[in-house]
């Protein structure tokens, strides 16, 4: 149930289940780090772990308001600079306050899917070279997308925690 007592059903509750198994993998990745472990890189990737959430959570707040509000959701024609941030930890930034901000846009994602009226509604896909032509999403092609994306980043969070200290998450 979310914490404005509406609860997901059926196919919404099947989703948002999935979903949520995907983020406790996520988070687990970073039991017992300090601020410096989760900011730190570990691999030949620019990635670190709290960046990595830091980036999912940016990602699925952005694509709950394309389900709201279409594409100009989506932005576009911002800052490169801006969008490399969401993938680093950057100076007073912390991985307690970065775990919260997931933990709040996670709890606005389940309450926003519980009252969505229909999971068929769509809207067309922003121009973007790694969207085909003419495409349009519904919210419930949005939310399969969150999830894969999810579950693909717990993967390199997992393989990012095994290079910084040998912890697995996943086997």
């Amino acid at each position: 149930m979310t914490t404005s007592g509406q609860a997901a059903a059926g196919e919404r509750a099947d989703l948002l289940a999935a979903l949520a198994k995907s983020r406790y993998f996520l988070r687990y990745t970073v039991r017992g780090l300090t601020d410096e472990q989760a900011a730190q890189r570990t691999t030949a990737s620019e990635l670190c772990l709290g960046g990595l959430i830091k980036h999912v959570t940016l990602t699925e707040r952005q694509w709950m308001a394309f389900i709201a509000d279409g594409p100009s959701a989506m932005g576009g024609g911002g800052d490169y600079s801006d969008w490399l941030a969401g993938f680093r930890m950057l100076p007073g930034e912390t991985l307690a306050g970065v775990l919260a901000l997931y933990e709040q846009v996670a709890e606005q994602t389940d309450e926003f899917v519980a009252a969505l009226p229909d999971l068929d509604i769509s809207h067309p896909l922003p121009e973007a070279p790694w969207f085909e032509p003419g495409a349009r999403w519904s919210a419930r092609r949005v939310l399969l997308h969150v999830i894969a994306e999810t579950a693909q980043h717990a993967g390199h969070a997992d393989i990012l925690r095994e290079s910084l200290d040998g912890a697995k998450s996943m086997g």
